[in-house]
C-alpha cells in the first residue's frame, strides 16, 4: 500500500471518526495543511476568528461526538485557548491542530513572527498542556501516525480536547497508509473484581428505597450512558430531575420528568420532596457552583449513589474504576421492577409547562416571569436549544422540551459570547446528521439561540458563518440594555454594565443574509404573539432573528431575582 502524506493521514482519521467539517482560520503556518482538508472528504468551515472557531468546534463536538479546529502557531492558537479551556472544563472532545514553523526554524531558534522574539517555541504548547488531556508534536515521520492515533483515542476516551502540532515541513512527510485500514482503538471498560459486589449493594438500596429520585447531570454524556439512563428513567418511572448541564439528556415528555432541580431557589414542593427522599441516583455528577445553584441543588437525600467518571460512589465510599457503563447495563438487565418502589399515584410536584402566547396580557411590556414558557412555543422535536450565560441561560432551564431536543446552558466556564459560535457548530452538526438520516429519524429541525445583547456583541461576526453555510438557526436576542446578569450581582446602576446600543436587526443584512431574511422585534406581548404565529419562524429555513425588548432589571424568577433583591436590600436608603 502506497504511503500517504501526514496531513492527509490526520484528516482521513478525523473523517473516519465521523467528523464532516473542520473549523478554523487560515494562517501562514497552516496554509499547506489546509490544502488537504477537502480532498479528505471534509468541509472547511472558515470562521471569523480563532476564538469563535474553537467555540464552534466545541458546539459541533457536543452534537457530533468529535470536533476539530485548525489554527496557526502563536497568535492563532492563543486566540482559541479560552474556548479550548472551556471545552476542557465542560468535557467537549475537540481536536486542536496547530500549524507550526518548520522543524529547522524551531531548532535554530530563529526570531520569527508570531513568537515572543526570544527563540523559544515551546511556550504555547506548554500553555495548552494545562487545558488539554493530551498533547503531541509530529516531529518524526516514523512515529507520527501512531501519535495521531493515540491523541485521537485519548480525545474520545476522556471527552476532552487534545493538542496536535504539525510543522509546515511535516505536512507532506510520507507515513504508512496501512494503519488507516484499522479503526482507532478506544478502550472499553473492563469488569473489575468487585463489580458484582457493587451491583449487589446498589440493587439492595434500590429495593429498600421508599422515596427514591433520579438526578441526571451532564457528565452522563462523556460516560456514554445517556441511552441507558433514559432506559432506567422509563423503566422505574421514578421522579427525575436534572442539573442545567443534564437538561436535554433525558426525554422531558416522560410523565415522571419534573424539571431542572434548583434547590432552595426553585419550587418549595420539589425541594422538600428531594430533601425527604431516602435515595438519590445521581448520573454523571458535575458539581460546580454554577451548575448546582451555588451547591444548593446537589441532592441532599439520606443516601446517594453516584455514577461518576472515577467510579461508583455509594454514600461516602468510592469504588474506584468500577465502570458506570457496565454497572448500569447489568442493572437494567437484572433489576426486578416488581421489587422496587412504584409511584402510584405520582407525587403532586410542579412541572415546567408551556404557556400559550394568549396567556400574557396583550399590550403590556414583556416580562421575564412568563416569557420563557411562551417562547418555548418555538421549540419542535429535534431542535437544539441554546441559552447564553445570563438571563437566557436561566430562562431556557424553565422551558419544557420536545422529544429529541438537546440543550446548551451555562455550566462552569461561563465565557460570555460562547453560545453564538457554538450555535453555528451545533447547527452544522445537526444539519449533517439530518442529511445522513442519523437525527432520530427527523428530517427537519433547527437550532434556537437565546442570547442577551451584551453577549451578542462579543461574537456577532459568526452570524456570517451561519449564513455562508445556510444553517437553520433562529436567534432570539434579549435586549435588556446591557449586562443584566452583572447588574443583578453588583453595580446595577453602574456604567460599566452598559453596552453600546446596536441596531440588532440590521445584523443579518450586514453579515450577508438574503434580503428576505425574517427579522422582527417585540416590545409587548401582543407583538410577540404575532411573531410566534408567523410561519416563517415556525418553518424557518436559514437564519431568522427576533429581538425581544425587556426592562433592565427584570430577572427570571428564582435565584437571579433573589440575588437582585439582596443587592437592593444592601443599598443605602435615602
Amino acid at each position: 500500500m502506497a504511503p500517504v502524506k501526514l496531513a492527509e493521514y490526520l484528516f482521513t482519521r478525523l473523517r473516519q471518526l465521523g467528523v464532516e467539517s473542520v473549523h478554523g482560520v487560515p494562517g501562514d503556518f497552516n496554509l499547506t495543511m489546509l490544502d488537504h482538508v477537502e480532498p479528505a472528504g471534509l468541509n472547511w468551515v472558515g470562521n471569523a476568528n480563532e476564538l469563535n472557531a474553537a467555540y464552534a468546534a466545541d458546539g459541533y463536538s457536543r452534537i457530533m461526538g468529535l470536533g476539530a479546529i485548525v489554527t496557526t502557531f502563536g497568535v492563532g492558537e492563543l486566540s482559541a485557548i479560552n474556548a479550548i479551556a472551556g471545552a476542557y472544563a465542560e468535557l467537549a472532545p475537540v481536536v486542536h491542530i496547530v500549524g507550526t514553523p518548520a522543524r529547522q526554524t524551531q531548532e535554530a531558534r530563529t526570531l520569527m513572527h508570531h513568537t515572543l522574539n526570544d527563540g523559544e517555541y515551546r511556550r504555547f504548547s506548554q500553555m495548552h498542556a494545562q487545558v488539554t488531556v493530551a498533547q503531541t508534536r509530529l516531529w518524526d515521520p516514523l512515529t507520527s501516525a501512531q501519535q495521531v492515533d493515540d491523541a485521537l483515542a485519548k480525545c474520545l476516551l476522556h471527552c476532552r480536547p487534545v493538542y496536535i502540532e504539525l510543522p509546515v515541513d511535516m505536512v507532506d512527510a510520507l507515513v504508512s497508509a496501512e494503519r488507516l485500514q484499522t479503526p482507532i482503538f478506544v478502550p472499553e471498560p473492563e469488569p473489575t473484581a468487585n463489580l458484582d459486589e457493587v451491583l449487589a449493594k446498589i440493587v439492595s438500596k434500590l429495593e429498600a428505597a421508599r422515596q427514591p429520585i433520579i438526578y441526571v447531570d451532564g457528565e452522563s454524556r462523556p460516560l456514554r450512558i445517556v441511552d441507558a439512563v433514559q432506559q432506567f428513567v422509563s423503566t422505574t418511572k421514578w421522579p427525575t430531575l436534572t442539573s442545567p448541564f443534564g437538561k436535554g439528556l433525558v426525554d422531558e415528555t416522560e410523565s415522571n420528568f419534573v424539571g431542572v432541580y434548583q434547590g432552595q431557589w426553585g419550587a418549595k414542593a420539589v425541594h422538600d420532596f428531594v430533601k425527604e427522599s431516602d435515595l438519590a441516583l445521581c448520573f454523571g455528577p458535575h458539581y460546580s457552583g454554577t451548575n448546582t445553584y451555588m451547591w444548593n441543588s446537589i441532592p441532599q437525600s439520606k443516601e446517594a449513589i453516584e455514577f461518576t467518571t472515577s467510579g461508583i460512589k455509594i454514600g461516602s465510599e468510592l469504588y474506584r474504576d468500577v465502570s458506570a457503563k457496565l454497572v448500569l447495563a447489568r442493572l437494567l438487565k437484572e433489576l426486578d421492577v416488581s421489587k422496587i418502589k412504584s409511584y402510584n399515584p405520582f407525587p403532586a410536584l410542579p412541572k415546567y409547562e408551556l404557556l400559550a402566547p394568549s396567556a400574557a396580557p396583550g399590550d403590556d411590556i414583556i416580562k421575564q416571569d412568563k416569557v420563557w414558557k411562551i417562547l418555548a412555543n418555538l421549540i419542535q422535536p429535534g431542535d437544539i436549544v441554546m441559552g447564553e450565560t445570563g438571563t437566557p441561560g436561566f430562562g431556557v432551564r424553565e422551558m419544557p422540551m420536545q422529544k429529541h431536543c438537546r440543550v446548551f446552558s451555562h455550566v462552569t466556564w461561563l465565557s460570555i459570547g460562547y453560545m453564538l459560535p457554538a450555535a453555528q457548530g451545533a447547527a452544522l452538526a445537526q444539519k449533517e446528521l439530518i442529511a445522513s438520516s442519523k437525527w432520530h429519524g427527523i428530517k427537519k429541525a433547527k437550532t434556537i439561540l437565546f442570547i442577551g445583547d451584551g453577549s451578542f456583541q462579543m461574537t456577532a461576526q459568526e452570524m456570517s458563518t451561519m449564513i455562508k453555510h445556510g444553517l437553520d438557526i433562529v436567534i432570539v436576542l434579549i435586549n435588556n440594555d446591557g449586562y443584566s446578569i452583572e447588574r443583578f450581582i453588583h453595580g446595577r446602576k453602574q456604567g460599566y454594565n452598559d453596552v453600546a446600543r446596536w441596531r440588532y436587526l440590521e445584523a443579518p443584512s450586514f453579515f450577508g443574509a438574503p434580503k428576505d431574511t425574517y427579522t422582527a422585534s417585540a416590545k409587548t406581548w401582543a407583538e410577540l404573539k404575532t411573531i410566534l404565529g408567523n410561519d416563517e419562524v415556525n418553518n424557518t429555513r436559514g437564519l431568522s432573528m427576533i429581538e425581544v425588548v425587556m426592562e433592565r432589571e427584570d430577572a427570571p424568577p428564582g435565584q437571579l431575582q433573589k440575588v437582585l433583591d439582596m443587592q437592593i436590600a444592601r443599598e443605602p436608603k435615602n
